[in-house]
C-alpha cells in the first residue's frame, strides 16, 4: 500500500531540476528584464531611486568611492591653490603671508580639507583673507558638501527602513488547498507573524501561475 504524504508536507521536487521561486520571501519578483531595447538610460534619470533598489554591497562600494574621490579631488584643488600661491615654498619668503597657514605639501592639503569639511577645526591649519579664490573655493566645498551628505546619507537612510527583512519573521503554510467558500472554489493558505508585535493595516498579494504540465 503507497504511503500517504500529509497535507502539510513539502510538495515533492521534480528531479534533475531545482525549483525556482517565483516570488521571493521578501516579495520580490524573481524576474530579469531583457530586451531592453536602449531603454537602460531611464535608470539614470530617476538615480536616487536607481540607487535605493540595489545590492548592499553596491551601495557602499559607490558611497565609499564617492566620498574617497570627492575628498581627493578637493585636497588636490587646495594643494593646486597653494602650489600658485608659492605657500609651498620651503623656506618660505620673508613676509610671506599663505592663502591656508601650515599647509605645505599634499597630505597637510588633505588634512585641512578634512578638517574643515568634518567641521573639526584643530587651529592649527586656517583660512587667511590673502586670496579671494580660497574664500570662494571654501563656499564652493561647504554647498557640495552638504549636497552629497544628504544625497548618499538619505539613500543610505531610506534603504535601511526600507521592511525587507521582515518577511523573514513571517511563516506560510507549505500547501496550499482549494476548497468551497461561500459556494466559490477559493485557494487557501496560512500566513503567520512569529513577532509579538502587531501588524496594522497589513495587505497580502498572490500571483497564481497556471501552467500545462
Amino acid at each position: 500500500m503507497p504511503a500517504v504524504r500529509p497535507p502539510w508536507a513539502e510538495p515533492p521536487r521534480v528531479r534533475g531540476r531545482s525549483r525556482q521561486r517565483f516570488v521571493d520571501k521578501n516579495g520580490r519578483c524573481n524576474v530579469q528584464h531583457g530586451n531592453l531595447g536602449g531603454q537602460s538610460s531611464r535608470f539614470l534619470s530617476d538615480l536616487f531611486t536607481t540607487l535605493v533598489d540595489l545590492k548592499w554591497r553596491w551601495n557602499l562600494l559607490i558611497f565609499l568611492l564617492t566620498y574617497a574621490g570627492a575628498w581627493l579631488a578637493m585636497a588636490a584643488v587646495w594643494w593646486g591653490i597653494a602650489s600658485l600661491r608659492g605657500d609651498l615654498r620651503r623656506p618660505p619668503e620673508p613676509g610671506h603671508r599663505p592663502c591656508v597657514a601650515n599647509v605645505h605639501d599634499f597630505p597637510s592639503a588633505f588634512l585641512f580639507f578634512l578638517e574643515t569639511e568634518a567641521t573639526i577645526g584643530y587651529g592649527h591649519r586656517y583660512l587667511t583673507e590673502r586670496c579671494p579664490e580660497a574664500i570662494g573655493l571654501f563656499l564652493l566645498q561647504s554647498l557640495l558638501g552638504s549636497l552629497v551628505d544628504a544625497f548618499l546619507v538619505g539613500c543610505m537612510f531610506i534603504k535601511m527602513s526600507q521592511p525587507k527583512k521582515r518577511a523573514e519573521t513571517l511563516v506560510f503554510s507549505r500547501a496550499a488547498v482549494i476548497s468551497p467558500r461561500d459556494g466559490r472554489l477559493c485557494l487557501m493558505f496560512r500566513v503567520g507573524n512569529l513577532r509579538n508585535s502587531h501588524m496594522v493595516s497589513a495587505q497580502i498579494r498572490c500571483k497564481l501561475l497556471q501552467g500545462r504540465l
